[in-house]
């Protein structure tokens, strides 16, 4: 937070000239703060910090590159989600979740249908859930295969999978092995 708070005092001139290369990479310090805040479960923190990096996504005006931030309204939104998940909000995150990410940068596409996926399965919906399971894989496979969500979500796509002549050899348990959420 108080990395942010210096950050923010550092980019002050060049924001208020809407330079857009500080919008984003303020933009960015605010979500990272707010996933942050989100991952010790104070809602009011992320929130806030949310909301701040919607305005300066608005000042900016579209999905932008800049410092390498793939910065804009459409990673905002992808990080409320993803705050939302954090904080347990799962029907938020079903309801909310259908994004264009093509446009977006591999790793922030990637970690959204992760998070998505992860939501759809804690909500039952697991057909669907591996399906953005298999999107994220087709993308960038060593993302996915190393990532302990992913792993968690696999764990519990296998309960829910039919066993076939007493073996699995669905789909969901095939991507498991290879993720190494099961042996």
């Amino acid at each position: 937070m108080e990395l942010g708070d210096a950050t923010a005092n550092w980019l002050a001139p060049r924001v208020a000239e809407s330079d857009p290369a500080a919008l984003s990479l303020l933009g960015m310090i605010h979500l990272r703060a707010a996933v942050a805040a989100a991952r010790h479960q104070d809602r009011p923190t992320a929130t806030r910090l949310l909301d701040r990096a919607e305005v300066l996504a608005d000042d900016l005006g579209s999905d932008e590159n800049y410092w390498q931030t793939g910065f804009g309204p459409t990673n905002v939104l992808l990080h409320r989600l993803s705050i939302e998940l954090d904080l347990d909000n799962v029907a938020y995150v079903v309801e909310n979740g259908q994004i264009n990410v093509d446009h977006m940068p591999q790793e922030r596409s990637v970690s959204h249908r992760i998070d998505f996926a992860r939501a759809l399965s804690l909500a039952g919906h697991g057909d669907d859930a591996f399906a953005e399971l298999r999107k994220a894989e087709r993308t960038s496979p060593q993302l996915v295969r190393n990532n302990p969500r992913v792993r968690e979500t696999l764990r519990d796509l296998t309960k829910q999978s039919p066993m076939t002549a007493g073996s699995r050899s669905s789909e969901v348990f095939v991507m498991a092995q290879r993720c190494r959420a099961v042996q």
